[in-house]
């Protein structure tokens, strides 16, 4: 009986380039963390009472929009190219981390969404949808083509639109980032990316609290910012995404009809 060699080099899959040039250029920010246990009994009920699912990530991108709308620091981000200098974008890009898996390796790709804040939920997660169940190099077409181009190549590439191309930077790379494992029951301590801001929820527990975290670029903005974030974040959520909620359970609702008159 001959058994199979375990041991020995292995080519780095295709399926994990892009995760490591986010890492690559995380280690070059200079990112803190903090986080606050949410409230969120009120959104969960009314989530409940939905006909169609919209997850947990689009409520927090559309809520985050809302903040990073009203705050230009969130729409910032440090450049060191060619002078230490701070570049505000023009609006919000925010970037998902989406799991697919895709013969048989799984992948780590960011869905965009441009202007959550201006968008309905259905129609983000309709887009989401498509992020999830279209075929990888048709849904994250750019993405796809960057995975398989060499090494030196992808982070010239890379490079240039994080610090030359900043017009582009914010539709390519965004301008925050949110990621999740609370559907497996798991908290992110600290999310690695490189942007100015990023989130991560955990799951809920009893009370229908989940801890949420916010990672920050220190060289733009101080805790008591991000702070102060975190509680308007948590207000937008229980108020105006719990709104919104509460009008398409309304809308979903057939239309009560009034007995003939005899």
């Amino acid at each position: 009986m001959t058994m199979k060699r375990t041991s020995g080099r292995l080519l780095i899959p295709r399926s994990r380039r892009l995760t490591l040039d986010v890492l690559h250029y995380h280690q070059q920010s200079a990112t803190c963390a903090h986080d606050r246990l949410f409230d969120l009994k009120k959104v969960a009920e009314l989530r409940s009472q939905l006909t169609t699912r919209i997850s947990w990530s689009i409520l927090f991108i559309k809520a985050f929009g809302i903040v990073a709308a009203n705050r230009p620091v969130l729409r910032q981000t440090f450049q060191c190219w060619p002078w230490p200098h701070i570049y505000q974008h023009s609006q919000n890009v925010a970037m998902l981390a989406t799991h697919r898996v895709h013969a048989d390796e799984p992948w780590v790709l960011w869905s965009r969404f441009v202007q959550p804040e201006q968008h309905s939920l259905q129609s983000m997660q309709a887009r989401l949808d498509r992020y999830l169940t279209e075929p990888i190099p048709q849904a994250f077409r750019q993405q796809w083509q960057l995975s398989g181009v060499p090494t030196f190549f992808r982070r010239i590439l890379l490079w240039w639109t994080l610090n030359v191309s900043l017009t582009k930077r914010a539709h390519r790379a965004g301008t925050y980032f949110l990621t999740t494992l609370a559907g497996k029951g798991v908290e992110i301590q600290d999310p690695p990316a490189f942007l100015t801001s990023n989130l991560t929820y955990g799951p809920l527990d009893e009370q229908s609290r989940s801890r949420v975290t916010m990672s920050y670029d220190h060289r733009l903005m101080d805790g008591s910012f991000v702070a102060d974030c975190l509680i308007e974040l948590e207000e937008v959520l229980k108020g105006s995404i719990a709104a919104e909620l509460e009008a398409i359970i309304s809308e979903s609702k057939p239309a009560s009809t009034l007995p003939a008159k005899l």
